[in-house]
């Protein structure tokens, strides 16, 4: 099972009742999402939210190697929620998962649903809520915000992957050691993530040095502008 299928799940990793269960919870949460995204698009965010969503599935069509016939890919799910807000980046990612799915076969379509659970869903939540947390610290300098988008996405990847053993416990196949499919994604995921952060982290502060006031995570912050000068 290769990291990037496994993440990017095919048809048949899980059964059918499980693969429509976590259909619902797709659609209930870019239904909520949209309801978000309403409030946060504007003039200002929407090139933003579009450039975003060009940027996730540019940069999941590559892959890189994290072992002999392993490889991975970026989520996108802390960039897109640091750079254009949870709702609109849930949103971005969840509309780059189905054209990947419906125009180049890139994830199975009966797991579509878990497929937007774990990256457009857990994924931006998880990324967003780490940046949240750290925000005080990403305002003071180009460093601070580096490190923040860098951890918020490597969380973002191994939480993820989380998602996928949840739903292999619910309707995997029972020959699998869920102990083992556990280490193994937990383990391989711990490794895109680093590539995830630092991609993630030379992103957000370029867009930070340009536009500060573009970066959803800066927003309402007293001194967004130190990210300009600060080292």
């Amino acid at each position: 099972m290769s990291a990037t299928v496994a993440m990017h799940m095919s048809d048949g990793l899980i059964n059918a009742p499980t693969s429509l269960i976590f259909g619902g919870v797709a659609v209930i949460g870019m239904a909520v999402a949209m309801v978000g995204a309403r409030r946060d698009l504007d003039d200002r965010t929407a090139p933003m939210a579009g450039l975003v969503a060009a940027f996730v599935f540019a940069t999941q069509m590559l892959n890189f190697p994290i072992l002999p016939g392993v490889s991975g890919h970026l989520l996108g799910g802390a960039l897109a929620a640091i750079l254009a807000g949870p709702y609109v980046g849930a949103l971005c990612v969840g509309i780059v998962l189905v054209v990947q799915a419906l125009v180049f076969a890139d994830g199975g379509l009966t797991a579509l649903g878990a497929n937007i659970t774990n990256m457009a869903i857990i994924g931006t939540a998880a990324g967003y809520l780490v940046a949240v947390a750290l925000r005080s610290v990403a305002t003071r300098s180009k460093t601070g915000l580096a490190a923040v988008a860098f951890l918020a996405a490597f969380l973002n990847t191994v939480i993820a992957s989380l998602g996928f053993v949840l739903e292999f416990a619910i309707g995997g196949d029972a020959a699998f050691s869920l102990g083992g499919v556990t280490a193994t994604m937990v383990g391989l995921h711990a490794l895109i993530g680093i590539g995830e952060g630092i991609i993630t982290a030379l992103t957000v502060t370029a867009v930070a040095a340009a536009r500060p006031d573009l970066v959803h995570l800066l927003r309402g912050t007293e001194k967004p502008l130190e990210i300009r000068s600060a080292a």
